[in-house]
């Protein structure tokens, strides 16, 4: 188990219709002058844009629209102008992760000169920057990455095909989280959510640090939620219990704390992301069809012990060889995700060749470090490049 410090900031409101009563408060204490960002029409269509504008009546409310999934730096650029013409206080994030990620960004670029691209990638690298940063206040619509209670950002680049984590200084102010607002959430989105969920819980689990038991039961619990919740989610969009366990599971995934005493970062989503860069394909389907490739890749004779602890803990699983136990808990894996009505291969979501698997290995490699103990196990470019070619298949799955 590894050394760690862990503070986290952020008040959470969970729970049905906080934001009519509590609203109003929570955005004010930071100032008059607030930027409203949203994605599409999604809000308007479900009331909850009316309800907001009707708790801020009394502020100076300025919008920014149409923030994509997979969010494009070009709506940072966006936000940075309207926070400086407006000499805006606070940030008021309505939607998913995507836009809540953005906002974070736009709230520093206020005190940034320059490209606020500059705070996210150099040289395909992380980016931690440590400006200024406006307050941010978010409503949340969707249950998956977990930025409503951590400092990151994801930010896509079109021109330069690039899709990188950035890190701010600070976490939202206020996350109001009611599970109700999922309720409209399609099948692909809840499914797609879900998984990102338990991915952001997989690569927090398979890790390098020892007898770190508290946190591995920690993360072996919230598993066992997702894969419990997540079908009936799918299959029963307004079930409250379904939507508050994935909701606030989405959170606790992602704050941090399923890290504490954690030896080394990530692999799964840096490879991802060079699929959604490239494609910009829904980043939580994108890790369900690579996550159980890197499974079988990672497995080995070092790490079976860890992936049988996985089956056992995870999915039940019974049995004294570890390598058996550990290889039908991948199976199991990828038939959950395929369960929730995920495609399973690249072509089901139109990557039909591999024109870019060796560029997007190169760059996954690099960002990552993950030829060097950057994650569980050590990756080379053609390890990358055998994963996303082992995607392309239902061959050793099926």
């Amino acid at each position: 188990m590894e050394d760690f410090s862990f503070q986290n900031k952020t008040a959470i409101r969970f729970g049905k219709d906080r934001i009519d009563k509590e609203l109003h408060d929570a955005v004010a204490q930071f100032g008059h002058n607030v930027l409203l960002t949203y994605g599409g029409g999604s809000i308007k269509k479900s009331g909850l844009y009316n309800r907001v504008l009707a708790a801020l009546s009394d502020l100076n409310v300025v919008e920014l629209s149409g923030i994509a999934p997979n969010p494009k730096v070009t709506s940072i650029r966006d936000g940075q102008k309207l926070v400086k013409e407006h000499a805006i206080d606070v940030i008021l994030s309505v939607g998913g992760g995507s836009v809540l990620d953005a906002a974070k960004v736009i709230a520093s670029a206020k005190f940034y000169e320059g490209d606020p691209w500059d705070l996210i990638g150099v040289a395909g690298t992380k980016r931690r920057y440590q400006i200024a940063q406006l307050p941010v206040v978010d409503i949340l619509t969707l249950a998956a990455t977990g930025s409503e209670m951590n400092n990151g950002s994801v930010i896509s680049n079109a021109q330069l095909n690039m899709k990188l984590d950035s890190f701010g200084p600070q976490t939202p102010a206020v996350s109001f989280l009611d599970p109700q607002l999922t309720y409209s959430v399609s099948k692909w989105q809840t499914a797609a959510g879900s998984f990102d969920v338990f991915s952001h819980l997989a690569e927090q689990y398979f890790d390098r640090a020892t007898a770190n038991d508290v946190t591995s039961g920690i993360i072996e619990g919230m598993m066992r939620s997702v894969i419990k919740w997540a079908p009936v989610a799918v299959r029963e969009p307004d079930n409250y219990d379904a939507r508050a366990n994935l909701m606030w599971g989405a959170t606790m995934a992602l704050n941090d704390f399923a890290s504490l005493g954690n030896a080394n970062d990530w692999t799964v989503h840096p490879i991802e992301h060079e699929l959604s860069a490239y494609y910009d394909i829904t980043h939580g389907v994108g890790l369900g069809i690579l996550t159980p490739r890197w499974m079988k890749r990672a497995l080995s004779t070092e790490t079976q012990a860890r992936f049988a602890r996985y089956g056992r803990e995870v999915w039940h699983l019974t049995g004294e060889d570890d390598l058996d136990v550990a290889q039908r808990a991948i199976q199991a894996t990828y038939d959950w995700i395929k369960s929730l009505g995920i495609p399973m291969t690249l072509p089901g979501v139109h990557i039909n060749d591999d024109t870019n698997f060796v560029k997007m290995a190169q760059n996954a490699v690099r960002v990552g470090q993950l030829d060097q103990n950057g994650g569980y196990v050590n990756l080379t470019v053609d390890d990358v490049v055998a994963i996303f070619v082992a995607s392309m298949t239902t061959d050793g799955f099926e």
